[in-house]
């Protein structure tokens, strides 16, 4: 089959004979980003904002399903979708059997095991036969199946902190990113459980089936992923400089020299470095002999 992309972004030739549906979240935490990347990616919502279930995006053998996070990876394993974007988490509570192609790297948090601070209980062994509150709670009885501590799981739908002053659990175990929320709800951490991020998943037989198209999405979000924290500086340098500059100048394979159409003797030298290292670099180019340095953010960078 051969398939042609045109400049125009349609299709010519042969067309693919399918569709990959790709499921992400509706709301939550990790929404916000989901689409940031997708937007970053050229995969953008063409009718997101009619508040569809599904929408189109510019690849017409693409379309995006609107779910709740904790569907997704339960969607995928079915067939019903090709490919989600969920948290980990929601994967390993589902249970489902799908296949984690790639860590977005954000969404990062930790399901921790948390009591009052006034609690005598000091390790999970002191919890047994006691009362533990969650949204999680395959999860939960996997955690203390392999601890083998018998508990009573308590299944909540948010609001967990409160349940311990409620009176409902001994104890919780719950997402926390930074830890404010519980020390604010006057509770500790005596156990980490898991932790999770935002991941894409997909179905084992569509891998197989759709390889091709999903492999080429992976790419498209990867290339967002691996340009975050870099930026692209660009500068001439006076031949006699070069190795000067050279020494001080990091980049991901080395710089790129090119010769400048000058009349004086110049190079052009382009590199990809981390952002958290331009101000002080700049200073170091400055004194090694660049000049009209140029620094570039960059939306994707693939290799």
């Amino acid at each position: 089959m051969n398939t042609i992309i045109t400049a125009e972004g349609g299709f010519s030739g042969d067309d693919l004979p399918y569709v990959v549906r790709l499921a992400i979240p509706n709301k939550g935490r990790i929404s916000v980003p989901i689409f940031e990347l997708m937007d970053k990616s050229g995969l953008h919502l063409l009718d997101a904002g009619e508040r569809r279930l599904i929408s189109r995006t510019p690849d017409p053998h693409i379309e995006v399903l609107f779910a709740r996070p904790i569907d997704i990876p339960e969607y995928v394993a079915t067939g019903a979708a090709d490919m989600g974007i969920t948290g980990h988490d929601m994967v390993a509570e589902r249970g489902a059997d799908v296949d984690e192609l790639l860590d977005l790297q954000f969404g990062q948090a930790t399901l921790v095991l948390a009591v009052q601070e006034s609690s005598p209980v000091q390790s999970v062994q002191d919890l047994k036969d006691a009362k533990v509150a969650t949204e999680f709670p395959g999860i939960a009885q996997s955690y203390f199946a392999r601890q083998e501590i018998p508990v009573q799981i308590v299944q909540v739908s948010g609001a967990c902190e409160a349940t311990p002053y409620l009176g409902i659990a001994d104890a919780i175990i719950d997402l926390s990113s930074s830890g404010d929320t519980l020390r604010s709800n006057r509770l500790r951490v005596i156990s980490e459980v898991m932790k999770t991020s935002t991941v894409v998943i997909a179905n084992h037989d569509a891998r197989v089936t759709k390889s091709d198209k999903i492999e080429e999405i992976v790419l498209a979000l990867e290339s967002v992923i691996r340009a975050r924290g870099q930026c692209y500086l660009m500068m001439n340098v006076r031949r006699a400089c070069l190795t000067d500059v050279q020494r001080v100048l990091p980049g991901l394979s080395g710089p790129t020299v090119m010769q400048v159409a000058a009349s004086e003797d110049l190079v052009a030298v382009h590199a990809v470095v981390s952002e958290d290292r331009v101000y002080r670099l700049i200073n170091l180019l400055k004194r090694a002999g660049a000049r009209d340095i140029l620094v570039m953010s960059i939306e994707r960078m693939i290799r």
